[in-house]
């Protein structure tokens, strides 16, 4: 059984290497004692809009040992209400979430 603590300062990268950011908490389940999803912080801003802080679903998780390593993650995440200013025509998926605060 691993501690969950581990998972703190991991750097988180997709399945196809592309960075992240470092987790920066767990966040838990605690009603069905199990862990939900890993708060992302130091976000790459290639990938997520303006650097901000994501929570990533736990069942994302492909591999972890000293590194993390994400079985999905969207081409582009953005921040509500800016992603309807983005253009239709773009080809790469994008995700709205909502930042950390």
């Amino acid at each position: 059984m691993e501690e969950i603590t581990r998972f703190v300062n991991l750097p988180v990268y997709t399945g196809n290497g592309t960075y992240v950011g470092n987790v920066k908490n767990i966040i838990l389940d605690v009603s069905n004692r199990r862990l939900d999803s890993l708060l992302v912080g130091k976000t790459n801003t290639k990938v997520v809009e303006g650097g901000v802080d994501v929570a990533i679903p736990y069942r994302w998780v492909r591999a972890f040992d000293d590194i993390l390593i994400l079985s999905y993650f969207p081409s582009h995440v953005s921040i509500p209400g800016r992603a309807a200013e983005a253009q239709e025509s773009e080809e790469e998926e994008e995700v709205a979430l909502q930042p950390v605060h």
